[in-house]
């Protein structure tokens, strides 16, 4: 049976793998095959996956729909259901309640085991959705039983997250987090933070979409291969996560049953602390391996932080390096989204002001200027500012 995690808020007693529904099985056409995607969830359900996460927007609309559907016969009482409110989508707390009441009946529900407000970047997003009522509104709901946990999810940079953990007694927090984001946007230490503040963490995108299982390059292949043969990067990736006990749950996009049972599988036996010493060196000669592929050799170690005006030194490196180690078609989405496009304060590589203060603390003795003017000229092209500016009105972001 699968393994499980009490929640240290609440008592929960959680799967420690989550199914995440964003990415469903799929007809040769391309649509979702709703049959097989309910199927597939019943039988998650039977295996014994108990947390079930998606989104108001997510499949156009259609994800919260199909899980509705999943969960009926039976089904929703066994689970609990996370899904998101798009503060972007949020002008005002008539807007908020409208969202609400469509996910109770899209979801054939009439309450939510955990809530999150969707994308909240940093404490300014936070401070938006106190100013209009939606935290108040939220809190009103978990008085009467409609939500029973109030969270959100993130992607931003290390500092936002930790004023962001601090700023609400958060019920639970989603960070994306993996092997190779260790030292990237909440980062492990927001991971050890949220656990020290007793904020249970849900992590997403912990084999980044696929790409730490098929765009990975041959010498990392080889160096799993060589300790445990049979062992695929899906799994080697999963058992690093699961390895730390200041997760709670991994939530997994399974589009076919064959991940489904590989998950399910690992999932029977991954316990925190789990990994040997061996194994804990194959990691470190990956991260190495990794590393020496990047573009800029930054550690994320933040020695170079803060910057005087503003730029997400790591940030800024960790998108360059992950177009071209991951081939990472979303690059310019990436950097959009976890560099400012949805905070108060932006940190894009163009801001740079070439004081220098930055590489006279950099242990890697990187030459920072020069790398943030390849990083502008590589994301930032004609028509960024603009695009940004859309995208922040878009967002609701002043």
């Amino acid at each position: 049976m699968i393994l499980t995690r009490k929640n240290i808020k609440n008592g929960d007693e959680l799967s420690i793998l989550g199914f995440g529904c964003m990415r469903f099985p799929t007809t040769k056409g391309g649509s979702i095959d709703e049959k097989r995607s309910i199927a597939l969830m019943r039988d998650a359900v039977d295996k014994g996956i108990n947390y079930f996460d998606t989104a108001y927007f997510y499949n156009n609309g259609r994800s919260e729909s199909l899980l509705g559907e999943a969960l009926q016969g039976g089904y929703r009482r066994k689970v609990k259901i996370a899904t998101k409110l798009p503060p972007f989508m949020v002008g005002n707390l008539d807007a908020a309640k409208k969202i609400f009441k469509t996910q109770l009946s899209k979801l054939q529900t009439d309450y939510i085991d955990y809530y999150l407000l969707h994308m909240l970047s940093d404490k300014a997003g936070f401070d938006r959705m106190e100013r209009i009522g939606i935290i108040k509104w939220m809190e009103e709901l978990k008085r009467n039983g409609v939500i029973n946990n109030i969270g959100f999810s993130f992607h931003g940079s290390r500092a936002d997250f930790e004023e962001l953990i601090k700023a609400y007694p958060w019920d639970f927090c989603q960070i994306q987090y993996n092997y190779l984001d260790e030292n990237k946007q909440a980062t492990k230490s927001g991971l050890q933070l949220a656990h020290s503040l007793g904020i249970p963490v849900i992590v997403m995108e912990p084999l980044r979409g696929g790409k730490l299982v098929n765009n990975l390059p041959a010498e990392v292949i080889k160096e799993f291969k060589s300790y445990a043969p049979d062992r695929s990067p899906a799994e080697w990736g999963l058992r690093w996560i699961w390895n730390h006990p200041e997760v709670t749950v991994i939530l997994s996009g399974m589009s076919d049953e064959e991940q489904l049972a590989e998950n399910v599988r690992i999932a029977q036996d991954a316990h925190a602390g789990s990994l040997t010493y061996k194994e804990l060196e194959i990691f470190e000669r990956v991260k190495a391996i990794l590393q020496e592929k990047t573009k800029v050799p930054c550690t994320g170690c933040a020695y170079c932080m803060p910057c005087p005006a503003g730029v997400d030194i790591p940030g800024c490196f960790a998108a360059y390096n992950d177009k071209y180690l991951l081939a990472d078609k979303r690059y310019r989405f990436k950097y959009l989204q976890t560099l400012g496009v949805m905070s108060k304060r932006p940190a894009f590589a163009s801001q740079c002001i070439e004081c220098g203060k930055c590489e006279q603390h950099c242990p890697q003795n990187i030459q920072i200027r020069q790398e943030l003017k390849r990083v502008k000229k590589e994301f930032e092209p004609a028509g960024f500012k603009l695009v940004v500016s859309l995208a922040r009105k878009f967002m609701r972001v002043k």
